[in-house]
């Protein structure tokens, strides 16, 4: 209850912020100059990913299952991402966008498939409210697309934060918006979902999480930017939480080389571990399972524009994450180096080939949590 007291006083704030700013709504001459345009206008995207995958570690299958015994397999074609979206401005203030990753389909298509489908009303830059199914802003990966990020697919902590709600796809609503303070830009979100994932029925239970997130633009040279993180919320009537602080820069070296990167770290109460073991392997409270990640995405950019080929870039992002780290704690830690051959502007196509180096405190046979090495050839087009 008193999450909720929090968030609605957040909320209340949030609602006369663009008033105290001095905020304008659309003025007469903008209105006069929009009435000519017709809407609804449509707008079609698309995204393919197919990879190649082979497995370099002795007994270890693509997926990165330990085998004792048996056939397993060591290499394979896979379609990681074949999406569609289409977004239409039903207004010039009210906009609805749908994203489904056909790729899905080759596994059970449950609670899958359906990414985001959600509507969005824009008042001005400094306030937007948006509901549905979508992903709070929540960390650097949250606001970036697949198909741009500098590494092969999101990090280890994205993926198990989003198991406990409060990054990927959730179902709930959203207030955010852009302001300065003095000279520097300030963007902020915040957001409320039923924090069980997508596509669901209906809540796993009546609690909510609320998080929040605040991005300040530190340095428009350098592009440096400083992203806070907090949230709380209530599951099956236990509170948890989670906290997190980001960094991204982006340097040109010459006119040819830049330099960026993304430096994040995230904890928080890991309640979908809790809750998914029985109460008898449980040890002590909600309290004693938490988890916590740190990772560094570096990335060189070399600007080639040689017939089709636009450029090169060479990452290799490091991430330590651990997702019990009172009570059995087994650090994994990831190195993925990546070569990316860019066609085209804006990754419009894409190869990357690299590897995908998992180390881990413990070993565990016949379990995926074992030391392996993966290499990955990836084609990209963007529609």
């Amino acid at each position: 209850m008193n999450n909720f007291f929090l968030f609605l006083i957040q909320l209340v704030v949030l609602f006369f912020a663009p008033f105290l700013l001095n905020a304008q709504s659309t003025n007469d001459s903008n209105l006069n100059s929009k009435k000519d345009i017709s809407y609804p206008q449509f707008q079609f995207k698309g995204l393919f990913q197919a990879r190649y995958l082979y497995a370099l570690t002795d007994n270890v299958d693509v997926a990165g299952l330990h085998h004792s015994n048996g056939d397993f397999t060591q290499n394979t074609f896979d379609l990681k991402r074949v999406r569609l979206s289409v977004g239409a401005k039903v207004t010039d203030q009210l906009e609805v966008s749908l994203l489904v990753n056909f790729a899905d389909f080759k596994s059970d298509p449950k609670s899958k498939v359906l990414e985001n489908a959600f509507a969005k009303y824009t008042f001005n830059k400094y306030l937007s409210v948006t509901a549905g199914q979508f992903r709070p802003n929540f960390g650097i990966e949250e606001s970036e697309p697949a198909d741009l990020i500098k590494s092969f697919d999101f990090s280890n902590q994205y993926y198990e934060f989003g198991k406990n709600g409060w990054t990927s796809f959730q179902v709930g609503a959203s207030l955010m918006g852009d302001f300065d303070i003095k000279n520097v830009p300030v963007h902020y979100a915040f957001s409320v979902v039923n924090g069980n994932g997508r596509n669901q029925e209906k809540d796993k239970d009546s609690g909510k999480q609320y998080s929040s997130r605040w991005v300040f633009g530190l340095s428009k040279k350098y592009k440096v930017n400083l992203g806070l993180n907090g949230g709380v919320g209530s599951v099956f009537k236990k509170d948890v939480y989670a906290i997190g602080a980001d960094a991204t820069f982006d340097i040109k070296l010459t006119d040819k080389f830049s330099f960026d990167g993304q430096i994040e770290y995230k904890q928080g109460t890991n309640h979908n571990l809790f809750f998914s073991l029985p109460e008898a392997n449980r040890v002590g409270s909600l309290s004693n399972y938490e988890m916590k990640g740190f990772y560094f995405l570096p990335n060189i950019r070399y600007a080639i524009n040689y017939k089709k080929l636009t450029s090169i870039e060479f990452s290799c992002r490091y991430e330590s994450f651990d997702n019990n780290y009172k009570v059995n704690s087994n650090v994994r830690q990831t190195y993925t180096p990546m070569v990316s051959l860019e066609f085209g502007k804006a990754y419009r196509g894409r190869i990357e080939f690299g590897f995908e180096i998992d180390r881990f405190k413990h070993s565990i046979p016949d379990s995926t949590t074992f030391d392996d090495e993966l290499f990955i050839l990836q084609f990209q087009c963007r529609l």
